[in-house]
């Protein structure tokens, strides 16, 4: 099965043709147009700017896209698109073109959580793919990224629970805006990361671990950020070049990923020993955080050895399609023949883009 798959939540607008069959799933082609030169100067992502730029790289990423992966549209057997969640201007682009594509070429269309996505990314790891069902759920997935932190199991395929989340700011979005207090720019968290690894001195401040020793699942970053910003007020105060200190600005950046690392780590351990799942996966665009890959990966195989652990290639840790076709396949594959049929016929009138959609609902 070929599946062309379509991605615009955010920022990227992204193509791809992923192909399955029985040695697994491969993306035959990944193509993503960034706009993140766009929407530093203004410190963030503007939804209406996002959405023009989509509106004109949609449709040459889309055909780049088949390029690459050497098909044609009748060799391609059903399209999938991120229906929900995101910015919706930026979504209506991705669903007004598949909706498009589906109805002129007669393909299936399969709308897609985009969070789902990024968990089912780990499963181009062949070896996730391949070995029995019964030996990869129940699934434990940490989802991080600018707009969600939460902790989902799965008991099956394409099935949901989320068990914890954070009450108020993704962690994501606390990397970004402590980037900003430093002067460090947007988009902040690869460069707070890049920081804060290359830091290797000591420093006389502590920022907080916001509910790392409650009772529950659940997560919590503005305290944190908040800490952050009034450490470097501080500081500030007492010294109004501070900032040109590379030495303060790396104990920072280190001290506040220590924090967010420990909390993540913290939270997913504690959901493990609850659920004891076979697999534990790493998903999001935070999941290219090469400390917490290693952290996590440390503590799962220390605690939980039979468990298997598996984290996204780098470039599927960001937005990307080809994770959304995995999911694809798999939604697919769980439809029953009524359930295609609608796919192939009538999908194409009826599916709608959603800013806010939980993954537990769909």
């Amino acid at each position: 099965m070929r599946i062309f798959a379509i991605e615009t939540s955010c920022d990227e607008t992204a193509a791809s043709v992923v192909s399955v069959d029985d040695s697994g799933l491969s993306p035959l082609s990944s193509v993503v147009s960034s706009q993140v030169e766009i929407h530093a100067s203004w410190g963030g992502v503007v939804p209406n700017l996002a959405a023009r730029e989509h509106t004109k790289n949609i449709l040459p990423v889309c055909q780049q896209a088949l390029f690459d992966a050497g098909v044609s549209w009748h060799e391609i057997d059903a399209i999938a698109v991120t229906h929900a969640p995101g910015l919706i201007p930026a979504l209506l682009v991705g669903v007004s073109a598949a909706k498009t594509l589906s109805f002129v070429h007669n393909k299936p269309l399969i709308p897609v959580h985009h969070i789902a996505g990024h968990i089912y990314a780990n499963f181009f790891d062949h070896d996730l793919f391949t070995i029995s069902q019964e030996n990869v759920f129940p699934l434990l997935a940490l989802v991080v990224s600018g707009g969600h932190t939460q902790l989902v199991l799965m008991r099956s395929h394409c099935t949901y629970e989320i068990i914890g989340q954070t009450q108020d700011d993704a962690v994501g979005e606390a990397f970004d805006k402590t980037s900003r207090v430093l002067g460090l720019g947007y988009p902040g968290g690869p460069v707070v990361s890049q920081r804060a690894d290359a830091f290797s001195g000591s420093y006389d401040f502590c920022l907080p671990r916001p509910m790392i020793d409650s009772k529950d699942l659940d997560f919590s970053f503005s305290g944190l950020k908040t800490a952050a910003l009034y450490l470097v007020q501080k500081k500030c105060e007492e010294n109004p070049d501070i900032l040109s200190d590379d030495s303060f600005v790396g104990a920072v950046c280190h001290e506040f990923q220590n924090a967010c690392v420990d909390l993540l780590v913290s939270k997913t351990c504690a959901a493990a020993l609850a659920h004891n799942p076979k697999t534990v996966v790493l998903a999001g665009g935070v999941s290219a955080n090469r400390s917490l890959r290693e952290r996590l990966g440390e503590n799962i195989s220390q605690k939980f050895p039979i468990a298997h652990y598996v984290v996204p290639q780098m470039a599927h840790s960001i937005d990307n399609a080809a994770m959304i076709g995995a999911v694809a396949a798999y939604q697919w594959q769980e439809m029953n023949s009524e359930q295609k049929k609608f796919a192939k016929d009538k999908a194409w009138q009826h599916v709608n883009a959603h800013a806010n959609m939980s993954l537990d609902v769909i």
